[in-house]
């Protein structure tokens, strides 16, 4: 199994690959794992010679994807505008960001928005209220949907097939010992957020992290992304965790919606 499929859970076969491509791809990867590397750490992390790897960097040098100081590398700016261009990809934007600066400002919490893409959590936009905490995430951050509030109430707004997809390519791997890892008690996780409308974290993802998720729907009744409200859990607990925090995301998110439906 490769370690690409031994991350994601997926042992099913693959289509032909590039494999020169691969392994510019692991550099890439474990560089922004690392926040830095030399020649030799890498060649060590991917398995391949240091002939090879330098020759990988130089290549990626020379489009400005690395950059080199002293000799460690470490990703480049190049990045940053593929990112960007990315980001303006997603229709609506305009529209999302003012709510999310708004949440954070009505909340004081952390608020993050969120889409599906290949089957993992990618955020899109992120603030931090006046007190707000921390975390992992960032714009472009990708997180098994299972995990995190924003997943959840995205997965319980996909078909069932599709979540089994997603299930069957990533699996169902733990970040904290809260985290659900079978198929069965996910199923009737979502059948509940479907129900009450928004999704909870509840140290899935980490432990004292606690979320609120609300599924954000789409002008043709389609799953769009979420947004998620996230704080420690010494606050995050009792009737404002339960009540007040999802009603006040809940009537933001209805707002946009019918924004969406006539922009």
């Amino acid at each position: 199994m490769s370690r690409d499929e031994a991350e994601n859970g997926d042992s099913r076969p693959r289509s032909p690959t590039i494999k020169s491509v691969e392994t510019s791809l692991e550099i890439v990867d474990e560089l922004q794992a690392r926040d830095g590397a030399r020649v030799s750490e890498l060649a060590e992390a991917i398995g391949k010679s240091k002939g090879t790897i330098h020759k990988h960097l130089i290549t990626l040098l020379k489009h400005d994807y690395v950059v080199k100081s002293g000799g460690e590398y470490r990703i480049g700016l190049r990045f940053l505008d593929i990112g960007g261009y990315a980001l303006h990809q997603i229709e609506g934007r305009q529209y999302i960001e003012p709510k999310i600066r708004e949440l954070a400002d009505l909340t004081g919490e952390t608020v993050q928005f969120s889409v599906e893409q290949r089957g993992r959590c990618v955020i899109l936009g992120r603030k931090a209220g006046q007190k707000g905490v921390f975390s992992r995430a960032r714009v472009g951050k990708r997180f098994y949907m299972h995990q995190v509030a924003g997943g959840k109430a995205i997965l319980a707004n996909l078909p069932d097939e599709h979540v089994r997809e997603i299930v069957s390519r990533h699996g169902l791997p733990a970040a904290t010992d809260a985290t659900i890892t079978n198929e069965t008690v996910l199923f009737e996780e979502l059948e509940t957020v479907r129900e009450r409308g928004y999704a909870f974290n509840i140290d899935e993802s980490t432990r004292g992290l606690h979320a609120v998720g609300v599924p954000l729907m789409g002008p043709d009744g389609e799953i769009f992304g979420a947004f998620a409200v996230a704080g420690p859990s010494h606050r995050m607990r009792g009737e404002q965790f339960k009540d007040e925090i999802p009603n006040t995301v809940r009537s933001v998110v209805n707002e946009l919606e019918l924004n969406l439906a006539h922009s």
